[in-house]
């Protein structure tokens, strides 16, 4: 233990808002998954072990992902794009329906489901910020630099929005981001803008699912007319939060856990704040705002454009996704299937969420190692 801490490397407060993130994932999975265990029909602390294992195994996966020098992801990053628009392929038309949504791809012999635009994220971003550093020379060349880099935006976006409009829009918000930091002109950025635009109303108003979309884009925009089965999952996470007060029922505490669908994933910061109250909330938000102050730091000190630009989206990408999910669960947003990163319980979301901070890790060693080494240069001298 003591030789695998000496070798842990990176930004040291990002390490601690994982433990962090960790314990308070422990903590309200384990008060929010009693009405899972007794569908399932298993103990809440079967689940939770499960959830422990994944949690830890996330960590592993952080800490050898954190090793990897950040330069051989650009050239990973092809490969996951080779693999990752197959399989959101695949998912769209072959994969498990759960909820409506063929988000998911059965992996046979472990028995658990896979969720490929964990994979697209991670996918995107690298492949984005490895062409928009590549391409700096001539970055306002169509041809060579705005067409490939937008035709990956637009078919990640096309492939995932059917079945995951709210993680589609997200994932293009952060593209766009990076358009912007990566000096892409302003103009072919509002081309870009226009084209997801286009592509939003087609899925929105033509794909699947579309009924289930716009009852949900009703419903928030007009609460009081929805129908009590519409409404029911906001309404509860709003009970949920008025009853937690300032400081909350307590740990376990909870009540709406029990009326709430998805209480352990989509709607666990209402659980967090009912049991916690406005406190925990605040708190909440605080570590996800500290985390991207410093992600911001490690962008800002990066040496490489490649190496910022990682940051930076990745960065980007999680605290995106953690205050999308809050917002809907206080009523700011129509209700989405967006997990709150490494809190919510979920497989495959909580290991590519570890994956992604050890990227970022990894990049923030970077920038530690070479002080490092003149400071000993000044130390010998």
């Amino acid at each position: 233990m003591h030789r695998i801490l000496n070798n842990t490397k990176g930004d040291r407060w990002i390490w601690l808002i994982v433990i962090l993130l960790s314990v308070i994932s422990l903590l309200a999975v384990y008060s929010s998954t009693g009405t899972l265990a007794f569908k399932r029909g298993v103990g809440v602390e079967s689940i939770l072990m499960k959830h422990l294992a994944m949690v830890i195994g996330g960590i592993g996966l952080m800490y050898i992902s954190h090793k990897l020098d950040y330069r051989y992801y650009a050239g990973l990053s092809k490969i996951m794009m080779i693999v990752t628009i197959p399989l959101l392929l695949y998912t769209l038309v072959f994969g498990a329906r759960i909820n409506e949504a063929s988000r998911w791809i059965n992996i046979p012999v472990i028995g658990i489901s896979f969720q490929t635009s964990d994979l697209a994220k991670l996918a995107l971003i690298t492949y984005l910020a490895r062409m928009l550093s590549r391409k700096q020379e001539n970055i306002k060349d169509v041809k060579e630099s705005f067409v490939p880099i937008m035709g990956a935006v637009c078919l990640v976006f096309v492939l995932i929005a059917p079945a995951n409009l709210s993680t589609a829009l997200m994932l293009f918000g952060v593209s766009v981001l990076l358009l912007i930091i990566g000096r892409i002109s302003i103009k072919q950025i509002s081309l870009v803008c226009v084209a997801g635009f286009i592509l939003l109303l087609g899925v929105v108003f033509l794909g699947p699912r579309r009924e289930t979309r716009i009852s949900r884009i009703k419903t928030f925009l007009h609460p009081e007319l929805a129908k009590a089965d519409k409404s029911f999952q906001s309404d509860h996470a709003k009970i949920a939060i008025a009853s937690g007060g300032i400081f909350g029922k307590g740990p376990g505490n909870s009540t709406e856990r029990n009326y709430l669908p998805e209480s352990y994933s989509d709607e666990i910061y209402a659980i967090i704040i009912e049991e916690y109250g406005l406190v925990g909330g605040i708190a909440l938000v605080g570590i996800y705002l500290f985390l991207l102050y410093r992600c911001i730091k490690i962008v800002t000190k990066a040496p490489k454009a490649f190496g910022a630009l990682l940051a930076c989206g990745l960065s980007f990408s999680l605290t995106i996704q953690a205050f999308a999910n809050m917002a809907v669960a206080v009523g700011l947003g129509p209700v989405t299937g967006v997990p709150l990163p490494f809190v919510s319980m979920g497989g495959t979301s909580i290991l590519f969420t570890s994956i992604a901070f050890g990227i970022i890790l990894s990049v923030s060693r970077d920038i530690e190692e070479p002080k490092k080494v003149v400071v000993g240069e000044i130390m010998t001298a």
